[in-house]
Order: C-alpha cells, then sequence, then structure tokens
C-alpha cells in the first residue's frame, strides 16, 4: 500500500493562490491514479481533482475549472494542487488520495488510501 501526506496548506487573502503537495511512500508511486477531495465544516467530502497514474490525463470539479491545476512528479513520487483566484468557499480541508489503478476517479469511495488533510482558509 501507499501512504501519502499532504503540506502546502494555510490561510490566504481571497484572490490569492497556494500550492499544496501530497508526498507518497511505501509502493510505486507510478502505479496509482491520484486525487484531491475537501470537506468543509458541516458538509460532505467532495471531488476535486484527480490524475492518472502517467499524469497525462487529469479531472477537475466544475467549480475549480481554470483556476486549480493538479500534477505529479512520479520521479520525487509527488503530487499537487496549484490553486489560484482563491475564493473564500474553497475553504475547507484537503485531502489527498491514491487508488490502485492507472485511471483516475472521481468518486470518495473509489479511493482506498488517503492523507490526514491540510486546511485552507481563504478570507474575504
Amino acid at each position: 500500500q501507499v501512504q501519502v501526506v499532504e503540506s502546502g496548506g494555510g490561510l490566504v487573502q481571497a484572490g490569492g493562490s497556494l500550492r499544496l503537495s501530497c508526498a507518497a511512500s511505501g509502493r510505486t508511486f507510478s502505479h496509482y491514479a491520484m486525487g484531491w477531495f475537501r470537506q468543509a465544516p458541516g458538509k460532505e467530502r467532495e471531488f476535486v481533482a484527480a490524475i492518472n497514474w502517467s499524469g497525462d490525463t487529469t479531472n477537475y470539479t466544475d467549480s475549480v475549472k481554470g483556476r486549480f491545476t493538479i500534477s505529479r512528479d512520479n520521479a520525487k513520487n509527488t503530487m499537487y494542487l496549484q490553486m489560484n483566484s482563491l475564493k473564500p468557499e474553497d475553504t475547507a480541508v484537503h485531502y489527498c488520495a491514491g487508488r490502485y489503478a492507472s485511471r483516475l476517479a472521481t468518486t470518495a469511495r473509489e479511493y482506498a488510501y488517503w492523507g490526514q488533510g491540510t486546511q485552507v482558509t481563504v478570507s474575504s
């Protein structure tokens, strides 16, 4: 199995940027499709973005298209989420997730491996 740890969260003003990182260890990172999810207080966990194992296919939820970019560096066993033009509604705990498959997925139940999350807070 793979272990994942998120970093890069913080407090930023609306319109600002953050880059989240997800460092993986344990098994061959390039055998895992990866995703980002987030959960705001009082809400269910929701899909944000996903990337296949080679990095040439991505998918985004509509609310972040054009603002967020998911990427991965298999040589560094790391996935990233570049978040630009942040909005207060992006405030949530952001989670990194992995699945032992080549194809990406957009639902939480398809991912077996999860990090502890990193808080992103966007002030207005």
